[in-house]
């Protein structure tokens, strides 16, 4: 194609800003002739986005945030429908946000305009029906895992698996040793990483049990040592608060959970996005959750999948051990979690034929697929 495009992409959060600009970068590459318009934070804005407002006025969390936040939502989801039908765009990118992103990209498709939505809501999982809105908002769906694109296909919604820019990020092979210097732990000591979450609600529930999980094991293991990773200056003051009266040699570490995961010779952790990057490190692990008793009797009823790890749901079996609600007990986490200090590979083999699977080069993946559309028509 030698003609000018304008592509207009949609991005609500942090991490749909790396994905854009990741995508914007690839598409320049293939076609140099490309304008792009949209809502996008400083690093699509660094690869040439025009975005017609701030960004963070998409970024909302939280169901009473939400409502606060409805009308300015709603009021702006409507002049972006409006922009993008006057002019017109080659096609129209959602990526991710998909409360804010589908119902714009459905008024869009009707309109006649080419849509693409970049990374899938569960709805694999929980919601099902949501599907049936996604195949009449879409022209194709762009997928990170390879079993969305199973589901979608049995769907009949067009879809491409891309892959995860993690697994392009992260190396076959993690240096232990190269992390352990630079968090300053022994290279010779067993390391076991604790990553409770980065909410607060999530370090409530799991912090203390994590801490009392690491003492049951210190007591198997007098040599073990511990990494936990705080997410925020106020994660790091929740759980200083539960280390007071524990004995443990324990590091808290500001950020650096890359190089926590890379360092350690086991993973207690919990579930959520994190076992990926855990999974693309090699490191075996325990997941363990636990959310407030009302929510797990709802979801328990919602949710489809017979997993709730993103490593089970990536093997298609039980691949590591899954520890929820009451089941996570001190006991029961570090029982499972001792014997992969010696024997981690029945599970670390199974991740590098994951790894492989997931590292697809995906905005290139992403960026070829969207100009295939773009060309069809």
């Amino acid at each position: 194609m030698s003609r000018p495009l304008r592509i207009a992409l949609i991005a609500g959060e942090a991490s749909g800003d790396i994905l854009g600009a990741g995508l914007m970068q690839a598409l320049k590459v293939r076609h140099p002739q490309v304008e792009f318009v949209g809502i996008g934070g400083p690093r699509m804005i660094a690869e040439g986005l025009n975005s017609y407002f701030p960004m963070e006025r998409l970024a909302v969390m939280g169901l009473v945030e939400v409502l606060g936040r409805l009308a300015e939502l709603l009021a702006r989801r409507r002049r972006l429908v409006a922009t993008l039908i006057e002019q017109r765009p080659d096609v129209v990118i959602g990526i991710d946000a998909p409360d804010f992103n589908l119902g714009l990209e459905l008024k869009l498709r009707r309109a006649g305009i080419r849509t693409v939505h970049y990374v899938s809501p569960s709805v694999w999982a929980w919601r099902q029906k949501r599907v049936f809105k996604i195949r009449d908002a879409c022209d194709l769906m762009l997928t990170l895992f390879p079993f969305e694109a199973r589901f979608y296909t049995e769907h009949q919604v067009p879809v491409h698996f891309v892959g995860h820019p993690l697994a392009d990020a992260i190396p076959l092979e993690v240096d232990r040793a190269a992390a352990r210097l630079a968090l300053g732990l022994p290279q010779g000591a067993p390391v076991v990483a604790l990553l409770p979450g980065s909410r607060g609600g999530e370090v409530g529930r799991l912090g203390g049990l994590f801490l009392d999980t690491a003492g049951r094991l210190l007591a198997s293991r007098p040599d073990l040592r511990f990494v936990l990773p705080c997410a925020s200056p106020e994660r790091r003051a929740q759980l200083e608060q539960m280390l007071v009266g524990r004995d443990l040699p324990l590091s808290l570490l500001d950020g650096q959970s890359h190089e926590a995961l890379g360092a350690c010779d086991a993973v207690l952790i919990a579930s959520g996005t994190a076992t990926l990057e855990a999974l693309l490190c090699k490191r075996p692990m325990v997941v363990a959750y636990k959310v407030a008793p009302l929510t797990y009797r709802i979801l328990s009823r919602l949710v489809k999948s017979p997993y709730v790890s993103l490593p089970n749901l990536l093997a298609g079996r039980l691949l590591v051990p899954e520890l929820l609600q009451d089941a996570a007990t001190p006991e029961a986490l570090a029982a499972e979690l001792l014997p992969l200090l010696d024997d981690g590979e029945v599970q670390t083999e199974s991740f590098d034929a994951i790894h492989r699977t997931l590292r697809r080069d995906a905005s290139a993946e992403a960026a070829s697929a969207v100009l295939q559309l773009v060309e069809r028509t």
